[in-house]
């Protein structure tokens, strides 16, 4: 491994809209700089003030509901602003799948948007093991059908929960939240400034190599 390879963490729920929005962008972003990707699944960090959407006051419910639509047209991405299994019954099985497969060397990261995609644009259950085996099945193979279960084992649990304690030490407080180093970029309206970082170190790199 080319320790001088950047990688580009993920912080995300997997049940976030906005991580949707922002899932495909951010990996292209992470490839066409020759970054690499680590997806790390969390929950709401109510550590650092997270506060899940139905806590949230009235007016931004509302407001959210606005910024959805907004984004969806912009992106041209599909969306149902009110899908049938959100808020999800729960989301542990599907991010502790994500990290099973990523683990494992399959496509995490193809499973993971149709997971999202599932959610927000096909109202499917992204809580019903069978659901999430048929789609990893299809964007990953049977070997990853496989490691769709809960609970997981152990060493994956203990992931899932290093997620959380370490987006927690770094101050990540919403997502998706991109990392790069030690630098955080909160929300998928900040993917420019995650394309003009990577760009901004392989120059020096290249810099460094030609002195």
């Amino acid at each position: 491994m080319d320790e001088r390879r950047p990688e580009l963490q993920i912080f995300y729920g997997i049940s976030s809209p906005w991580a949707y929005f922002g899932a495909q962008r951010a990996v292209a972003i992470a490839r066409e700089n020759d970054a690499g990707v680590r997806l790390r699944p969390i929950r709401i960090i109510e550590a650092n003030g997270g506060i899940p959407l139905r806590k949230r006051p009235d007016a931004r419910q509302l407001y959210h509901e606005v910024e959805l639509r907004r984004w969806r047209d912009y992106l041209g991405m599909p969306l149902n602003l009110k899908p049938k299994f959100y808020p999800c019954r729960t989301i542990e099985p599907a991010a502790q799948a994500v990290i099973a497969l990523q683990k494992a060397g399959l496509d995490a990261i193809s499973f993971s948007f149709a997971v999202q995609r599932a959610l927000w644009a096909e109202d499917r259950d992204i809580a019903d093991l069978s659901t999430l085996r048929d789609i990893a099945r299809a964007t990953a193979g049977e070997t990853a059908a496989g490691l769709v279960a809960d609970p997981q084992p152990d060493d994956i649990v203990a992931e899932w929960h290093g997620n959380l304690a370490e987006a927690e030490r770094l101050g990540v407080f919403g997502t998706p939240t991109y990392v790069l180093g030690k630098e955080l970029f909160w929300g998928q309206d900040r993917l420019e400034f995650v394309d003009r970082a990577l760009k901004a170190g392989k120059t020096i790199e290249m810099r460094k190599e030609t002195a």
